[in-house]
C-alpha cells in the first residue's frame, strides 16, 4: 500500500473537517437559509481579503506560507487556496438548493472528495485514460457519499444515488473548475433534478 505524503494526509484531514459546514447548517441553525447564507457570505468576503492580501503583499504572504505552505498545491501558490473555493461553493448552495438538498451536496463534498483521494492514492490501479485519477478512486467516492447520504436520508434514495453518482462523475471529471465548487453544485442539481422527475 503506497503511503500518502504528510502534507496530502494533512489537506484531506482539513477537508473532512469542513463537515462542519453542513452539520452547523443543519442541527446549529436549523437549516435556517437566510442566516447560514449571511455567515457563510460573511466568511468567504474575510477569505478573500485574506487571499488578496497574501498574493499582494510580500511579508503577509510569507507568514502565511509558514503557517499553512504545507497543506497548499502548487497552483494555490498563485490562486485562490480550496478553503476560499469551499466557502464559495457553500454560500452558493445555500442560496440555490432547499436545505437538504445543500446539507447532501456539501456532506457529499467533503466525504467524497476526501475518500476519492485516500483510496486512489492507496489502491488506485485501473487509471481513466489519459487521467491519472482511478476507477476505485471514483468507487470511493461514490460509494462514501452513498453510505453517508444514507445515513442522513435513508428514505429518499433516489435523491442520495443521484446525488452520490453526480459527486463522483464531478469529481472525476477535467474540467477547469475546483473541486470544490463542481462537487456541490453538481451533486445538489442532480438531487433537485430527480426530486422533480421522481
Amino acid at each position: 500500500m503506497k503511503v500518502p505524503p504528510l502534507s496530502e494526509t494533512l489537506r484531506k484531514g482539513i477537508h473532512i473537517s469542513s463537515l462542519v459546514i453542513p452539520l452547523s447548517y443543519r442541527y446549529l441553525l436549523g437549516y435556517n437559509r437566510r442566516l447560514a447564507f449571511l455567515l457563510l457570505l460573511a466568511a468567504f468576503i474575510l477569505s478573500l481579503i485574506m487571499e488578496f492580501y497574501r498574493l499582494w503583499h510580500k511579508t503577509f504572504r510569507k507568514t502565511f506560507y509558514r503557517m499553512f505552505g504545507l497543506v497548499l498545491r502548487r497552483h494555490e501558490l498563485k490562486d485562490f487556496t480550496g478553503a476560499t473555493y469551499l466557502l464559495f461553493a457553500a454560500m452558493l448552495s445555500v442560496a440555490i438548493f432547499k436545505g437538504e438538498i445543500a446539507f447532501c451536496a456539501l456532506v457529499f463534498l467533503s466525504v467524497g472528495d476526501t475518500f476519492a483521494a485516500v483510496i486512489g492514492m492507496n489502491y488506485g490501479r485501473r487509471k481513466f485514460i489519459g487521467m491519472r485519477k482511478s476507477l476505485e478512486g471514483s468507487l470511493g467516492c461514490f460509494v462514501s457519499c452513498l453510505i453517508f447520504g444514507l445515513i442522513f436520508y435513508w428514505n429518499q434514495p433516489v435523491m442520495i444515488v443521484s446525488g452520490s453518482l453526480a459527486a463522483a462523475v464531478a469529481e472525476l471529471v477535467n474540467i477547469p473548475v475546483d473541486d470544490n465548487v463542481k462537487i456541490p453544485i453538481a451533486s445538489g442539481f442532480a438531487m433537485y433534478l430527480s426530486g422533480v422527475v421522481f
